[in-house]
């Protein structure tokens, strides 16, 4: 039906090309590019099917331009850096095909969660004719569209909303993050945030914790409130929306290195003289640690990612809790990864596959929460991501 270029070529990069060559009635044709070839060769030669590969500077935009014309792509999927969104979205605007991606842009000098660069471009991709889809991974992604479902079936107004993320799995490693150094250590030092009463309330980092009961045998953990970018838009788009919260466990270990890392210095944006040369202490560290994708054959456990809900319906007070469990094990058996950039990699795949077969279609820039969330929700369960809905007092 059609083809498809994925660029990015890490942990989520894998898993989406595993899972668009699960579906060649779609995905009739799939090029994997990144700056380095080899990993994209690598990759390739773990799936059966054949795919494309290729060497792209995602930063290059006639780069881009020209492989988008060489591949005769119909829809890029970016799973590149957060850096690079503007450059492909540019490319994609040049080429004349829609785009999606995982995470929304920034800036390569701030740690900032928000879309208004990308939303900026709503005119542009309208008045081409072109959709973007922003933020189709777990979270943002799974968790936006779980809030629209909520919404459309459940409930008249959604009040509160809670995105916990929990990491109950171990891969052993001293020191390592389940997805790109950078942007996770990044993600977690900055100041936390969340919506209440129509506006932002801002955090010390890390400081704000609780403990939650994780349901089918996980049990209880400690979650740390963080600021996601999934907030900036729902509470734009969900009825009655009054309090709206991110949250993620972290285990001790990793806090602990995390600390001694910020207080040396190694978790700076900025660049450092070193024997005559800039650095940035946060990108020599990347090199340092663990290659997320290297982590597969390590974790074991399992992934617990949901909304828990409150509202009303027909004027009665209601509590929904949307929820999805992911083992590590069980991901790394069937795409030779971890549930991390499991979770992230199957819904950009679903993503594009309702876009390409117009289950999902529009003109501009949109969140997964502005569209249909059922035919999504479906195909969740259909690919290797089921989920849980579960009514509480």
């Amino acid at each position: 039906m059609a083809k498809v270029l994925i660029v990015g070529a890490g942990g989520v990069g894998a898993v989406v090309a595993h899972k668009c060559a699960q579906v060649p009635e779609v995905f009739t044709d799939i090029t994997l590019a990144s700056r380095t070839k080899s990993k994209c060769d690598a990759i390739a030669a773990q799936i059966s099917r054949p795919i494309h590969t290729a060497q792209v500077d995602a930063d290059n935009e006639k780069e881009m331009a020209d492989l988008i014309r060489r591949t005769g792509a119909e829809m890029v999927i970016n799973v590149a850096l957060p850096y690079q969104d503007l450059h492909i979205m540019n490319a994609c605007l040049e080429t004349g095909v829609n785009y999606l991606d995982t995470a929304n842009y920034e800036p390569p000098d701030e740690a900032k969660f928000c879309y208004k660069w990308q939303w900026e471009y709503q005119e542009r991709f309208k008045k081409a004719g072109l959709m973007a889809l922003l933020g189709s991974g777990f979270d943002p992604g799974v968790t936006n569209v779980f809030a629209a479902w909520a919404q459309k079936h459940h409930f008249d107004e959604i009040h509160d909303l809670d995105i916990i993320d929990a990491n109950a799995g171990s891969h052993g490693q001293p020191f390592a993050t389940n997805f790109n150094p950078e942007i996770n250590i990044r993600e977690v030092t900055a100041r936390g945030r969340y919506w209440e009463k129509g506006e932002w309330i801002s955090t010390d980092p890390l400081s704000v914790s609780e403990t939650f009961e994780f349901p089918e045998g996980i049990g209880p953990m400690k979650i740390y409130l963080l600021y996601h970018e999934e907030l900036e838009s729902l509470t734009k788009n969900i009825r009655g929306l009054k309090r709206a919260r991110f949250w993620m466990t972290f285990s001790d270990n990793y806090l602990k290195h995390l600390e001694v890392l910020q207080n040396v210095g190694m978790t700076r944006i900025d660049p450092v003289k070193f024997e005559g040369h800039d650095i940035v202490p946060l990108k020599f560290l990347k090199a340092l640690l663990p290659d997320p994708a290297s982590l597969g054959p390590l974790t074991k456990g399992r992934t617990c990612i949901g909304d828990l809900m409150t509202g009303v319906k027909n004027g009665k007070p209601k509590k929904l809790y949307v929820y999805n469990i992911c083992d590590h094990e069980a991901c790394y058996r069937e795409v030779q990864s971890q549930a991390i950039s499991y979770t992230t990699g199957v819904p950009a795949m679903i993503g594009a596959m309702l876009m390409l077969t117009g289950s999902w279609k529009g003109r501009g820039v949109f969140n997964m929460e502005q569209l249909d969330p059922d035919p999504f929700m479906d195909k969740l369960n259909k690919h290797g991501l089921p989920w849980t809905a579960v009514e509480l007092k």
